[in-house]
């Protein structure tokens, strides 16, 4: 891998900004360089919010994303504003519980219920961020597993952090049987 581009968009109160710091610190934790910028409305929640994380195994010249080779899409707006910015062979995947309508010229395009699997499995849509880190793990393999359940050990306090592991574990486990169009090959991107 020389460069992965990941820009998440969703709503602010979904943990957009968290999942794209747990990404970056658990890409430090494998050794790899990571830049990651975050930007959200005025308000607290319901404006819409982005994270955007950049991995190189080299030096980060230029720390925003261009065009993404992975794009987490947690509502229908982030769909819309920012589908023009993945790559021809990028991967976008969605909460299919909230997102209703993905253009069918994606080429590898992956669909999870992140928001109602997490009422469902944990009691709260507030877990929803953490099973969608877990798919992207299990779709993507560019963080280790291991990595990541460090970082989000070292991001939560200790009372939340089990839960949250456990919340990307099942979205891990969850990824294998995602809708997708294509395999992927990451070696591709």
């Amino acid at each position: 891998m020389k460069r992965f581009e990941i820009r998440i968009a969703g709503l602010g109160g979904q943990g957009i900004v968290m999942i794209g710091q747990v990404i970056g610190r658990a890409a430090v934790y494998d050794g790899m360089n990571v830049v990651q910028t975050q930007s959200y409305g005025a308000e607290a929640r319901g404006s819409g919010a982005k994270s955007e994380v950049i991995i190189s195994d080299g030096k980060i010249g230029f720390p925003f994303v261009r065009k993404c080779d992975l794009l987490v899409a947690m509502n229908q707006e982030a769909v819309d504003k920012n589908l023009r910015d993945l790559k021809p062979s990028g991967v976008l995947i969605v909460d299919d519980s909230i997102v209703k309508s993905v253009p069918k010229n994606i080429k590898h395009a992956y669909a999870m219920p992140a928001t109602k699997i997490a009422e469902e499995a944990f009691g709260e849509k507030m877990y929803a961020n953490m099973v969608i880190l877990g798919a992207f793990v299990g779709i993507t393999s560019i963080v280790s597993e291991e990595s990541v359940e460090k970082a989000v050990a070292d991001t939560f306090p200790r009372k939340t952090a089990t839960l949250n592991v456990e919340a990307v574990k099942k979205g891990k486990e969850l990824a294998a049987s995602l809708y997708r169009l294509h395999s992927l090959d990451l070696n591709k991107l």
